[in-house]
């Protein structure tokens, strides 16, 4: 540690930090617009100068100097640094009307008003008069996307948006041209951003020059609410805050948790909001005369006790869908076990995971921060670039501190980093566990491996025996002490709190095939949808279908009996994310018309059905699932698995196939309800068709 005197505060700082962070160790507030600290440091704004005693006569770039960099005192004091002299203060006011110059100072119709960083730091460092009188200088904005929204005029060239896409986003379409005057920040061929990620430009820009495009001119910052809550729209479970309106969700932004998102958001977490207003299901539905028509929640109700009440529990299933709440889930299970059925999966796509074999069998063990100490990855069946934005970001951050070699096994992506492409199919992956190739040797000379193995390689006849494959990789000899490299790279939000809470076939009972081939072959008469849509809806045969959800998608469009559903914004629900992290969304606003939250209709539905269950509130019902599942009571923590299942997981063998991996994502923007009746996201998606055919071409 060194020590380092500021504003007459002595601390003790590593000495690879900079002044500014010393600064900020002692309480000192040093204003600043170019440095970040998730990024390289550009040292161009000039805003957090500070004198430094001993040092030379003028003031210094304090982003820009580490502490290590400072000469003691002549009788070796430590050194001396001021943030608030005359020195300084007349420096920030330079600065600041140097800054303002160009700047078009139209406030008041700029959507960065009353979260802008210039706004607030003009106010307190900057001076009440300009001294220019020169005409400013215009610049032409820029089309980078629909998502993101230019006015050029306002950039204080301050390159945050440039090191975010080239360093963190991986991808180098942007940049700054010209000098001085004609310096601007452009896509050099104005063309649309790709990455999935880029709406994290909005809040890293410190003025108004990037603002969001879908929320302009919309609500202004102290009319909302915010509600802090969990994104769903992968399985990284990030941490965001809701703004809404009245009823109306405006807009989502990024929470800062350091073990799972940082402060990154991926697009479609972003701007998914407007998907919430349109198609939602707002009224019961029954299906009379072949054609859905308005009911009562009584005359919804009578329709499912009829034909309930007209079959067998054997011919009753329910699927749960890839956005539910733990709550809702075991509210779910609970009912169709108490009519006797054992036909309940949530494995809407196949995926051959099990509880029954651990914990540790079907979660991201390492955690998605645990990626930072790996030094060999293996990626197999999986895209992380569109399947999880966020931690393949966090994979690049891996790869950008060197000393790790990255592969795959799968489709050939571009995955926003340098890796060895190894081959298509399980023969590969067999290869590689046999330690044959270089990768191969890598992997077994890795102290600490990580296997993602994503729902691409799960979802298939072999999927066991890829699995079992992958631990084999994962515990092989001379892994250090503790060390659980299997991770599964989950897609759905609701799959691993599904799989704690044992949401799959109990003895005897039919999985998701055996269920949509039962009621297509007409052994199934009634089947419970909890929002699934991404099953075969139309091979459900003659089966009395009952759809719990959100919005008008494909299983509304089958359904005999629709009941109006909450979104994950309109109720408080436990979601638990790929790594096996218990969090918790709160409510930002109330559902639609008669929606009502997924537990409350359960609870009701089971009433009527004559199999009451036995909570009568949000509170009760978490009571009776902490009884049942303790570590679900253990919020924003981790338990981890038992390294023992996965050793005894590569055991299990199994024979593996020879068709190639296909990712489960083809299309990153429209993966689910919400997102389908998204105009923004339909957009997003044709753009991003458009960008793949022109590549192709």
């Amino acid at each position: 540690m060194a020590k380092i005197i500021v504003d007459g505060i002595e601390v003790d700082v590593p000495p690879d930090y900079t002044l500014l962070q010393a600064a900020e160790a002692a309480g000192a507030e040093v204003p600043r617009f170019c440095f970040h600290e998730r990024l390289s440091i550009a040292g161009n704004c000039r805003m957090c100068l500070v004198e430094v005693k001993g040092g030379p006569p003028k003031p210094t770039a304090s982003c820009a100097m580490n502490v290590r960099d400072l000469r003691p005192g002549p009788n070796g004091e430590p050194p001396v640094m001021l943030t608030k002299s005359p020195m300084v203060k007349k420096a920030r006011e330079g600065v600041m009307e140097f800054l303002l110059i160009n700047h078009p100072l139209d406030c008041p119709i700029c959507d960065q008003g009353g979260e802008c960083d210039l706004q607030d730091q003009a106010m307190a460092y900057g001076v009440d008069k300009n001294r220019f009188s020169e005409n400013k200088r215009a610049v032409e904005d820029k089309y980078i996307g629909p998502l993101v929204k230019t006015v050029m005029n306002r950039c204080i060239h301050c390159t945050r948006c440039v090191r975010f896409t080239t360093e963190v986003a991986g991808i180098s379409e942007l940049g700054l041209i010209g000098r001085g005057e004609d310096a601007e920040i452009t896509t050099y061929l104005e063309k649309a951003l790709s990455s999935e990620l880029q709406g994290n430009v909005i809040d890293l820009c410190p003025v108004g020059a990037l603002t969001s495009r879908p929320f302009a001119f919309t609500a202004r910052p102290w009319e909302l609410a915010k509600t802090e809550s969990i994104d769903v729209m992968d399985a990284v479970g990030s941490n965001i805050r809701v703004d809404t309106r009245g009823r109306e969700v405006m807009r989502v932004l990024p929470r800062l948790n350091e073990a799972v998102n940082e402060e990154w958001i991926s697009d479609k977490t972003r701007f998914i909001w407007d998907g919430l207003r349109t198609q939602r299901l707002d009224r019961p539905y029954l299906r009379v005369d072949g054609r859905l028509k308005p009911a009562s929640w009584a005359e919804a109700f009578a329709a499912i006790v009829d034909r309930v009440n007209a079959t067998s529990a054997s011919k009753i299933g329910a699927i749960a869908g890839d956005l539910a709440a733990v709550e809702e889930l075991y509210a779910l299970k609970a009912l169709i076990g108490s009519l006797g059925s054992a036909n309940l999966d949530a494995r809407q796509d196949g995926a051959k995971l099990d509880p029954a074999l651990g914990r540790a069998s079907y979660v991201f063990n390492p955690t998605i921060a645990g990626i930072e100490q790996a030094d060999v990855i293996l990626i197999v069946g999986a895209n992380p670039r569109k399947e999880a934005s966020v931690l393949n970001a966090r994979i690049r951050k891996r790869w950008r501190a060197g000393n790790v070699r990255i592969g795959v096994v799968g489709e050939h992506v571009d995955l926003t980093y340098p890796h060895d492409y190894l081959g298509a199919g399980p023969e590969t992956l067999a290869e590689i566990a046999a330690g044959k190739g270089s990768f191969g040797e890598a992997l077994a000379a890795a102290k600490r491996p990580i296997v993602i193995v994503g729902q691409g390689a799960l979802a298939r006849d072999d999927g066991k025996a890829v699995l079992a494959t992958a631990a084999a990789i994962a515990t092989a000899p001379g892994r250090d002490e503790g060390w659980n490299g299997l991770g599964i790279l989950h897609t759905a939000a609701s799959r691993v709190g599904a799989l704690d809470v044992g949401f799959v076939p109990a003895e005897g009972g039919l999985d998701v095939a055996g269920m949509v081939a039962a009621a297509g072959q007409g052994a199934l008469d009634v089947l419970f949808l909890l929002g699934a849509d991404e099953i075969d809806t139309s091979a459900l045969g003659s089966a009395f279908v009952v759809y719990i959800g959100t919005h008008g998608d494909a299983g509304a469009h089958r359904a005999d009996v629709i009941l109006p559903a909450a979104a994950y914004t309109e109720k408080s629900g436990t979601f638990v994310n790929t790594e096996g992290r218990v969090q918790i969304a709160n409510r930002a606003g109330f559902p639609p018309g008669d929606a009502r939250e997924d537990w409350a209709i359960l609870r009701a539905l089971s009433d009527v059905l004559g199999h009451r269950l036995p909570f009568d509130s949000l509170g009760e019902l978490r009571k009776a699932l902490y009884a049942a599942h303790p570590h679900l009571a253990a919020i924003d923590t981790v338990r981890a698995g038992d390294l023992a299942d996965v050793a005894a997981l590569a055991s299990a063998g199994g024979s593996l196939g020879w068709a190639a991996f296909a990712n489960p994502i083809s299309d990153f923007y429209l993966t689910n309800p919400i997102a389908r009746a998204s105009a923004i996201m339909a957009e997003c998606s044709a753009l991003a068709a458009g960008q793949l055919a022109a590549a192709a071409e």
